[in-house]
């Protein structure tokens, strides 16, 4: 799995731990769907049972579909295989004959209660719960165990007065959801943003289809993308079909029966799921099997069903990564229910060898497409495509990244001898705690603990009980940029350069700026106005903008930049692309099919992507980061975590200027002031922005330049 989904869930689990130990009951946690929140909720728990064993977890799972049993099986799992050893999962169920009591056992420390058990009148609420609240804490007739129960509210967006009225008897209550509801006071206190997720792979990207789309036109697009699908992805694509749950339910599929009848389409297997199974319907040969086991075939990366059509039934807990297409004839009315649909959609079907695909593979493997949905975040999404041939921009600007290399690789480091070195343990600790110490550490020095050991178990006991000592070694080696940073080089051991990708996705944030003279252009439209992701960002683009004109940028989209040489098959240059001018390259850097970051440590290792990059005409390269410490209406910047990821950055750009020969800049915006920080063969320097302009535009008149 790419490390950088794994240190966003690492990092979303820390904060929430960490927000759970405060003195607020209730905490919500918002993640979009297919970020893993399953998961991360099984690590939350290892975390508090680890340090407590005066806890249980209630994790009620607020679903219609069998949300609980799937929890259930990851939480039994994550157990089985000590991966959160911590946890003793128990699924309380209703499934007793006759008027046989339920009795819920209180010797597991995680209750998966599903939907149906705490609806009124069921037996649980019959007095099963109570009767088991009261046997683990005492709150309720003071003869209980003394334990507190931490309740976990899965998909905490549906309502559930009925457990609800039990909250005093909880000592904490975590809600999660990809759609918290605000109104019921759900304000995320932890969240995964989408940005976040799609920018580490973790989820695909929006494209959304126009509005005047029919559902053919879905359907042509699902068959031009197929072959590649399996072929590049080994996957069987599906395209699901949300009609609606009343009235024109049967006119809609009878619509879109009649299309996937033509002959055209003949070829694609197609299946109905509504609730009533008589009335679920197929031409595949699932048909075959009960209609109960129609979904768990159909979500199989080898089912043969191409088209899914349903009308609630899927709109949560049913995960189906190979759905990469959801066309709604249906109209919700209702945001949340349009987020928990587009969900099914989103998830990565290749999350854990993501990095073995090729270009073509990782773009088709995290993009969803989308007709009848506009959500909020994805309403204006805005296709960029680099302008003139294919060629031009990645031939003008080529970039050197930087990564960091892993302990191993440190010069005078050498692990077996390390762990030899060190005083033996008094007393040796249990496999359990093993692993617990495991999950505390830096997840490259867990997975290393596994390489270094491979099938030799005294060699991995070894190394996870000093893990703690190899932790501050790593520590202090990744830390010292000098010995763990690098150019990131190519297979043959070249040092590799990027540049911006031929096409990207930005959302419209209404911070607009028009811009004429940059390496993108709008797709489809010949509009020259975008957006930014902050006011401060646009501001800085407005910057870059001037600088651009009187360094002599490109006049206008779809021209030709002849700052480059391109060179023929046979060695000699293309002369009609060069010229006697020299202009400034410049553009913004989209996060989505990026290659120009930067990775850097703190807490764990991330990866900058800086906001802007240009070459100017001396084809010197200028990375950007733009930052504020203004506070604004949707977050305080002034906080010491973020001042501390600008010293961060800091010493990353540092030895990255000293490596790559390339200028990096901290452009921070206080008040209405900038204040520049450049940083350029491996020296911090302050400069104002017109000193910044004649630097850039090659002015070496009074000692600049």
């Amino acid at each position: 799995m790419l490390q950088e989904v794994k240190d966003l869930q690492n990092r979303a689990v820390a904060t929430l731990f960490a927000k759970l130990k405060g003195s607020n009951k209730s905490l919500t946690f918002r993640a979009p769907t297919g970020s893993g929140k399953t998961r991360m909720m099984a690590d939350l728990m290892h975390r508090v049972l680890s340090e407590r064993n005066d806890v249980i977890f209630i994790v009620s799972t607020l679903s219609k579909g069998d949300l609980a049993g799937q929890n259930y099986k990851v939480f039994k799992e994550c157990a089985d295989r000590a991966i959160f050893p911590k946890l003793k999962p128990y699924q309380v169920s209703s499934e007793i004959s006759g008027e046989e009591r339920l009795f819920i056992p209180d010797d597991y420390n995680v209750y998966v209660l599903a939907r149906d058990l705490y609806k009124e009148g069921s037996r649980l609420m019959r007095g099963a719960l109570v009767e088991f609240i009261d046997r683990i804490t005492g709150n309720l007739f003071g003869n209980g165990q003394n334990k507190q129960i931490y309740l976990i509210k899965d998909e905490c967006h549906q309502a559930t007065s009925n457990l609800d009225e039990l909250s005093s008897c909880f000592t904490k209550i975590v809600n999660i959801s990809a759609t918290p509801k605000l109104s019921r006071g759900q304000t995320p206190d932890v969240e995964i943003t989408d940005d976040e997720a799609v920018t580490s792979k973790l989820i695909k990207r929006v494209e959304l289809g126009a509005e005047e789309d029919d559902f053919e036109t879905a359907l042509f697009k699902f068959e031009e993308i197929k072959k590649d699908y399996r072929d590049m992805i080994g996957v069987n694509p599906c395209l699901i079909v949300q009609i609606s749950n009343k009235d024109k339910a049967e006119d809609e599929f009878a619509h879109i029966e009649g299309v996937l009848n033509k002959t055209e389409h003949q070829g694609l297997k197609w299946m109905l799921i509504v609730n009533e199974n008589k009335k679920c319907k197929t031409n595949d040969k699932v048909g075959k099997l009960p209609v109960e086991r129609w979904k768990d075939y159909a979500k199989e990366n080898a089912s043969t069903v191409d088209v899914i059509i349903f009308k609630l039934a899927i709109s949560e807990g049913w995960d189906i990564p190979r759905a990469c297409m959801l066309y709604q004839v249906r109209d919700t009315q209702s945001k949340q229910l349009d987020e928990q649909v587009m969900g099914r959609v989103r998830r990565n079907p290749r999350l854990v060898d993501f990095e073995e695909l090729n270009d073509k593979a990782k773009e088709l493997a995290t993009t969803a497409w989308i007709w009848g949905i506009l959500p909020d975040n994805a309403q204006k999404s805005c296709q960029v495509k680099l302008f003139g041939d294919e060629r031009d921009i990645p031939c003008a600007v080529k970039i050197k990244t930087t990564h960091l290399k892993p302990l191993t690789e440190r010069r005078d480091f050498d692990i077996e001898r390390f762990l030899s070195g060190l005083a033996k343990p008094v007393t040796r600790s249990s496999i359990f705690q093993l692993y617990t110490n495991l999950q505390k550490v830096d997840s490259n020095v867990a997975s290393h603990s596994f390489e270094y050991a491979g099938d030799d178990i005294q060699k991995w006991l070894l190394y996870a009980e000093n893990i703690q000592v190899v932790q501050r070694e790593y520590n202090s080696y990744i830390c010292n940029y000098a010995d763990s940073m690098e150019v990131v080089k190519d297979d043959s051991g070249e040092e590799k350069l990027v540049s911006f990708p031929m096409s990207s996705v930005y959302t419209d944030n209404t911070n607009y700026e028009n811009i004429s003279n940059w390496v993108w252009k709008r797709k489809g439209v010949s509009s020259n106005k975008f957006s930014f992701d902050s006011e401060a960002e646009r501001e800085w683009a407005a910057e870059l903008l001037e600088i651009a004109n009187k360094a002599g940028g490109v006049t206008s989209v779809g021209e030709r930049n002849p700052n480059y040489r391109l060179m023929r098959t046979d060695g000699t240059m293309e002369p009609e692309r060069l010229s006697d001018e020299s202009k400034a390259l410049w553009g913004k850097n989209y996060l989505v099919n990026s290659e120009i970051r930067f990775e850097y440590y703190l807490d764990g290792t991330h990866f900058s992507y800086p906001d802007f990059v240009m070459k100017d005409k001396q084809g010197r390269i200028h990375l950007f980061e733009v930052k504020s410490v203004n506070v604004s209406s949707s977050a305080n910047f002034d906080t010491e975590e973020y001042k501390r990821k600008i010293f961060a950055l800091e010493e990353c750009y540092k030895q990255c200027s000293l490596l790559t020969d390339q200028i990096f800049y901290l452009p921070i915006q206080k008040d209405e002031e900038w204040h520049i920080k450049r940083f350029m063969n491996g020296e911090e320097s302050n400069i104002g922005k017109d000193a910044l302009e004649r630097f850039i535009c090659g002015d070496t008149l009074h000692g600049w330049g």
